[in-house]
């Protein structure tokens, strides 16, 4: 079997990308008809930069779900004689599996393009919900902070910037270090962070919910039950079912992501907040005599999420910096995991001879972070003129 070219490297690495382009079209067409309908997207798909962001972020989406049938090889899966094997390169006995490595080899033998593609897979799946988790955070602490002032406002300030006070990256390192899950500070961390989505959801439900008294009650029994499932799961591994839990390493990584993230969000919630309860809509709030969660979550919150939309594109694309540096300095998810960071110090090592083990995942890298300022600028330019 010939090598292939780049031409025929290109072809075949676009087909074997027929999901995404599939998904993509459709999301499209839909999105352009709906687009009088769908608000701040609908807006920010009109313009040239907004729709680069939304296509490009929307392409990594779909391969991290249909990254099982783009793959041509298993991720962890070493082929003989294929060992720093240049793009294109055939198989010295194929079987019935694919017959080439579109984009070579690493040093150890595994397709490129196979880890290259899911390794999407672990960042999306990473990225986003920590740092959701990080905004839950941010907006549980940081609301009642700015609105009330005073002690607790002190209070929850210093201990923000306690911790922003350490370099990020050593912060990292402390947190996520093999020998750290030798200790409880992970799963007592993993405890309380996840407790703060279940408060949040208790306390939109309570302030919202309205009605009977049996129907409160079984709306926060049913958050309570949900809720502390997925928390049992999540931080200690007691869900009986097994629908919710983590690997120790992706456990360890999600929380620091998390722990790390959310003063920065703390801050931007706290300002936002100091500067919206003067406004008219929050002074009429307390004349019909609201709680003091409704007014912040029903009606200072709101009102805040321009900004609140922006900053979370931007720190997903941050934090993919991020979990790219900790797979590259070897305190990723895995040692074999494929994530981007991995791979890329994988390939460093032979990086003058053999660059394609290194640049493949560095660019899918630097697209989607890319693609994430892209949207923020695009959302920050359509919210302006709201």
């Amino acid at each position: 079997m010939e090598p292939l070219g780049w031409g025929a490297i290109l072809w075949q690495a676009l087909i074997r990308f027929w999901p995404v382009w599939a998904a993509l079209a459709v999301t499209l067409a839909v999105s352009f008809s709906l687009r009088a309908r769908l608000g701040l997207y609908g807006r920010v798909i009109t313009g040239p930069m907004g729709l680069l962001g939304v296509v490009l972020v929307l392409f990594w989406v779909f391969t991290a779900l249909f990254a099982d049938l783009i793959i041509t090889h298993p991720v962890l899966a070493a082929q003989s004689g294929m060992r720093n094997a240049l793009p294109g390169a055939p198989l010295p006995n194929p079987g019935e599996g694919y017959g080439h490595y579109l984009l070579g080899g690493d040093s150890r033998a595994r397709d490129v393009f196979s880890r290259m593609v899911m390794g999407a897979r672990r960042v999306l799946v990473i990225a986003p919900a920590a740092t959701a988790l990080a905004f839950v955070m941010g907006i549980t602490l940081g609301l009642p902070a700015g609105y009330v002032g005073g002690r607790l406002d002190a209070a929850l300030t210093f201990l923000a910037n306690l911790v922003l006070a350490f370099p990020v990256i050593l912060l990292f390192y402390l947190l996520v270090t093999p020998e750290i899950q030798l200790t409880a500070i992970p799963t007592t961390l993993a405890a309380v962070l996840f407790l703060f989505p279940v408060l949040f959801l208790l306390l939109l439900v309570h302030s919202r919910q309205s009605g009977s008294g049996l129907m409160r009650a079984g709306a926060l029994g049913a958050v309570l039950l949900l809720g502390f499932w997925a928390w049992a799961g999540l931080a200690f591994d007691a869900d009986p079912l097994g629908l919710w839990r983590m690997e120790p390493n992706l456990l360890n990584v999600f929380v620091a992501v998390a722990f790390v993230n959310a003063p920065t969000v703390f801050r931007i919630v706290r300002g936002l907040t100091m500067d919206l309860r003067a406004r008219d809509y929050v002074a009429a709030a307390r004349t019909r005599g609201e709680g003091l969660w409704y007014i912040l979550l029903w009606e200072i919150l709101p009102n805040a999420r321009g900004p609140l939309i922006v900053d979370f594109c931007l720190r997903i694309g941050y934090t993919t910096i991020l979990l790219g540096t900790l797979g590259f300095f070897g305190l990723g998810v895995s040692p074999e995991s494929p994530d981007w960071g991995s791979t890329i110090n994988d390939g460093r090592r032979l990086l003058s001879a053999f660059p394609h083990a290194a640049l493949a995942p560095a660019l899918a890298l630097m697209s989607l972070v890319l693609a994430l300022n892209l949207l923020a600028d695009a959302l920050r330019e359509a919210s302006e003129r709201d």
